[in-house]
């Protein structure tokens, strides 16, 4: 017969250490460089934020302010609709 080999003491699988992981936060790349407008031409901006399978990556991974991440997305998806970034890769 096994034993139990899970933890009872109701830790609801928190390990030691995970309130100790600090990262740095990432700077938002438009406001460090003081990027004025964005604007669906500038292809190679636009493809900073997109991934080689063509999905626009978020906020959190890209370090990308709210606003300037709308502003992103938008110009990404009017780049999509004519044509000067891929749907799909």
């Amino acid at each position: 017969m096994r034993k139990n080999t899970r933890n009872t003491k109701g830790s609801k699988g928190k390990g030691k250490g995970l309130s100790i992981l600090k990262f740095k936060r990432r700077k938002c790349y438009c406001c460090v460089n003081k990027v004025e407008t964005i604007n669906y031409k500038e292809v190679d901006l636009l493809k900073r934020y997109v991934t080689d399978r063509g999905k626009i990556i978020p906020r959190r991974t890209t370090g990308a302010c709210a606003k300037h991440q709308r502003r992103i997305v938008s110009a990404i998806k009017k780049a999509r609709s004519i044509a000067l970034l891929p749907f799909v890769a």
